[in-house]
């Protein structure tokens, strides 16, 4: 099983990369790299990656589970080397759940699986840096 993506070029910084399901996005640098903050940065894309691997992830737990919850979200921060090439040499998950019932054993439950079980892009990143989830509640 393999994922491929196509990236073509646009203009200047500019690229659009394909998805295998068919959606698109464009790349682009900063202006303070030459390009024109007309698309997303190549190294965020990793971290909207990782929250979004874990949240799949969770989301089908939380179904599976039958957890009653409001809302959910995941940040993700990655910090950078000083030296070239710059990469993340740590990073931080923050799982938020937003409820009046969080069952708290169980949602921690879903990201434990999640974090040390399912989520390929998870493992992936402990391959290259110290990664650092938290858990919070918002009743």
């Amino acid at each position: 099983m393999s994922d491929k993506v196509t990236t073509s070029w646009i203009a200047n910084m500019q690229f659009e990369s394909t998805n295998p399901s068919g959606e698109t996005l464009k790349i682009d640098a900063g202006p303070e790299n030459g390009g024109d903050n007309k698309g997303f940065r190549p190294k965020a894309l990793m971290l909207s990656a990782l929250a979004g691997c874990s949240g799949l992830d969770v989301a089908s737990l939380i179904k599976k589970m039958r957890l009653e919850i409001d809302d959910f979200k995941i940040e993700t921060e990655g910090f950078l080397t000083e030296e070239h090439p710059k990469t993340y040499h740590a990073v931080t998950v923050d799982y938020h759940f937003y409820g009046k019932n969080l069952d708290r054993e169980k949602l921690q439950k879903a990201v434990d699986l999640s974090v040390e079980r399912y989520c390929g892009v998870m493992e992936m990143f402990r391959q290259f840096a110290d990664v650092k989830i938290n858990i919070h509640y918002h009743n």
